[in-house]
């Protein structure tokens, strides 16, 4: 495609897209703007029809209070003329008074139990009727009764007599009617008093709020129903479709108050009719009734004295339908004949600019072909000539730098040569991962330290981590991610064939210039052979030590075998046994057995399972064990335990000789009786236990030997008990220090790390 077709349809299409926003914007200002127009005309034609409501029902309560009056010059008139005994009253007497007050209707009514019946009646009709009554009118009518005074908000109160507003007779909306109730307290019964309905038809066709509703919709036919709606019993269960109620039908109570309500979706109404009652303000919905869009408004009002009604006004969508259609049109025309005039202009002017554009095409394919020598020439003083000459010196300077980067590009290569050189040739195993552990590289070293080939390894995870090293391995993988380097670490590691190396292993997490971690770098080395040498210079330092107990227990044991080889020929040679000789040297005997017994305890391997324990009942049983022995020394143990668990991994019963040890020196020191105090917390990541006796103390240049085998300052003594207890202590990964001062007691201090949850 030729660039002056892509410039007309980029021109085109920009004009075709700024045309087609403007229809899109004009539609929506126009459609915001009439749908508004209506609302404003729906929320103003409610509060006329409002105000005219409000208005000719101050003329029918007007109406309705001067008929209340004229109804109670009539009972007052009639219950004068009538016997205060009901039997005593004949029908006919009724029907005489109706006709010579015209338009009256006089019924007789008595208490049946909490209602009242009608007994006789001017219009036989009333006899059979079935209307009670209920609501405001009955307790009415129960003030009357019983107080012979009504003392009603509702309603109009006059000497022995009460009428309420008009309403309808029974559930026929058609035939409106006045009641009075009259009673004096002097009579069996009440009198109920009431205008025929044609009295009330005249007034109510005049003052009814339908006419008005009526008239409105003959104004503005865009408006096709007017429905004036009680909140308080609208949407009631007992109310149908059209709003009819059986339960609310009365004038003051019934759902539909005035107009009509064909045009029905009660549940949907009933919500906005509520929404408009709590907010105060108008609410508009755009919905389809029956297939047909319509706007339906809810205006809510508030009457002095009177409960809150709403409005709903539905109004014609068409209209608004029809002047959006008109003005879409118009404007679509208008916009093809400018889409006309834009292509071919813009495809004149393409051709017009596109000539040196041809030119400078042509020269920059050569320089996309290395040939940078290329210039072009192009003359005038407009903006594509200066576009030509920063292509000159674009492709000097492109020139220029392709030059310099064959040079870095020639360094660059030899660089990495040299490095790849050192990688493969370092006696350390490489290893190079991504975030995901995938291999991104390895060495020569590591192909043969583990024998996988690099080919083997690039791009996959490798799973050289033994089971039982796979917790240590991830405890480390958790500080690679934080950033941190783990440092010269003894672990083990699978070869390809399966089988494990000792090594020794540093990893580093690779990072880019923000911080990012983008892979991790490993460096191992194998420390079999190390290891192996270093276990037998251990074998060594054991036997080495062997050897000077050796020497140390022959040099012990030698005085008590001289002792007893000396009685021993004193009694051969006297062929006499001495019983006091035999004492000493079965204490002699003793002694040798103590040294032996200790001695095996160094040098045996002892069986050890380690568990974990709560140090705290450790020491308790050993304080329990000696505390005996210490009350006949006159020794006080005076023990401070933490209250939270100290749990370690140990071999109770060796840490129990450690405990005995160390309790037995601090009572041996303290010949006249004393404390000693345990103190046994937790710190850090270690349980301390501190033992101080109130002894003679330790001198200071005896403090440096102690631990020595056969170095003690003990008579019976032989200085192996805290060698041993040093052992246990070192066995177990915690620490044994001896603190001392001459004259002032000795401190023992023991560190074991706490067990770590699993």
């Amino acid at each position: 495609m030729s660039i002056k077709i892509r410039i007309t349809i980029i021109l085109s299409g920009s004009v075709l897209f700024i045309l087609l926003l403007n229809i899109a914007l004009n539609y929506y200002t126009t459609h915001e703007n009439l749908r508004s127009d209506s609302e404003t005309k729906m929320v103003l034609t409610a509060k006329i029809i409002g105000g005219a409501i409000e208005q000719t029902r101050h003329s029918w309560e007007a109406v309705d209070k001067q008929l209340g009056y004229n109804l109670w010059l009539s009972a007052t008139l009639a219950a004068n003329q009538l016997d205060p005994d009901i039997q005593k009253i004949q029908q006919k007497q009724l029907q005489q008074m109706a006709t010579l007050h015209r338009d009256i209707n006089i019924s007789l009514m008595i208490r049946d139990g909490e209602g009242y019946r009608v007994v006789k009646s001017s219009n036989p009709k009333e006899l059979t009727s079935s209307d009670p009554l209920n609501g405001h009118w009955k307790n009415a009518v129960d003030q009357l009764y019983e107080h012979g005074q009504a003392r009603m908000a509702q309603g109009q109160n006059l000497d022995h007599f009460w009428t309420g507003s008009f309403d309808y007779t029974g559930l026929d909306a058609s035939h409106i009617n006045k009641w009075g109730f009259y009673y004096d307290q002097k009579r069996n019964y009440l009198i109920r008093i009431s205008f025929q309905d044609t009295s009330v038809q005249d007034f109510e066709s005049i003052l009814s709020p339908d006419e008005i509703v009526k008239q409105t919709q003959q104004v503005d036919y865009r408006i096709m129903e007017i429905t004036g709606i009680n909140p308080a019993t609208f949407g009631g269960a007992t109310m149908d479709k059209n709003g009819n109620d059986w339960k609310y039908y009365y004038m003051y109570n019934k759902p539909i108050q005035f107009g009509t309500y064909q045009l029905t979706r009660v549940q949907e109404d009933r919500l906005a009719v509520s929404r408009a009652i709590l907010s105060g303000e108008s609410i508009v919905q755009d919905c389809y009734i029956k297939g047909q869009r319509v706007l339906v408004s809810y205006i809510p009002f508030y009457p002095a004295n009177r409960e809150a009604y709403v409005i709903r006004i539905v109004m014609n969508y068409d209209t608004i339908t029809s002047v959006i259609s008109k003005q879409l049109i118009s404007l679509i025309a208008i916009s093809i004949v400018l889409l006309e005039v834009v292509i071919i202009g813009s495809y004149v002017l393409a051709s017009l600019f596109i000539r040196p554009i041809q030119s400078i095409l042509e020269k920059v394919n050569e320089m996309a072909d290395g040939q940078f020598d290329t210039r072009l020439e192009i003359k005038g003083g407009h903006e594509l000539a200066r576009l030509g000459e920063r292509i000159n010196a674009m492709a000097y300077n492109l020139g220029m730098y392709t030059r310099r980067l064959e040079q870095m590009y020639e360094e660059n290569r030899s660089v990495k040569e040299h490095l790849e050189s050192i990688i493969n040739q370092t006696a350390d195993a490489i290893l190079v991962t991504d975030q995901d552990d995938r291999v991104v590289r390895v060495n020569h070293a590591f192909e043969a330290l583990y024998g996988w080939t690099k080919k083997e390894l690039v791009g996959r995870k490798l799973e050289f981590v033994p089971p039982q090293q796979q917790e240590e391995y991830e405890l480390q993988k958790e500080s690679l991610l934080q950033g941190e380097s783990v440092v010269s670490i003894e672990t083990l590691r699978m070869r390809k064939d399966g089988s494990t190396v000792e090594i020794s292993m540093s990893t580093s997490p690779i990072m880019d210039e923000g911080g990012e971690i983008l892979g991790f770098i490993s460096v191992s080395r194998d420390i079999t052979g190390r290891n192996r040498m270093e276990e037998l210079l251990r074998r060594s330092e054991k036997l080495t030590t062997v050897g000077q107990l050796a020497a140390g227990v022959a040099h012990e044991i030698r005085n008590p075998l001289t002792t007893l080889r000396g009685f021993l020929q004193l009694q051969q040679q006297n062929q006499v046994l001495n019983l006091k000789h035999n004492d000493i040297m079965m204490s002699e005997l003793d002694r040798i057995n103590l040294i032996v017994g200790e001695f095996l305890i160094l040098a045996k391997p002892q069986a050890v399972h380690f568990q974990k324990k709560d140090v705290r009942y450790i020491v308790s049983d050993v304080i329990s064990l000696l505390d005996s022995q210490a009350h006949l020394l006159g020794i006080v143990f005076n023990l401070q335990v933490t209250e939270k668990p100290a749990l370690v991994y140990a071999e109770e019963n060796q840490l129990k000789q450690v405990f005995i040890n160390l309790l037995k020196n601090s009572m041996e020191a303290m010949s006249k009786g004393g404390m000693i105090t345990i103190r046994l917390f937790l710190e850090g990541e270690n349980v301390k236990i501190f033992i101080r006796d109130q002894g003679t103390g330790i001198p200071a240049e005896m403090l440096s030997k102690l631990g020595e085998p056969f170095f003690t300052n003990k008579e019976t003594g032989t200085g192996l008990g805290l060698m041993v207890s040093q052992r246990i202590i070192q066995s177990h990964k915690g620490t044994l220090d001896i603190e001392s001062t001459e004259g002032e007691g000795t401190t023992a201090l023991v560190q074991l790390p706490i067990a770590k949850s699993e």
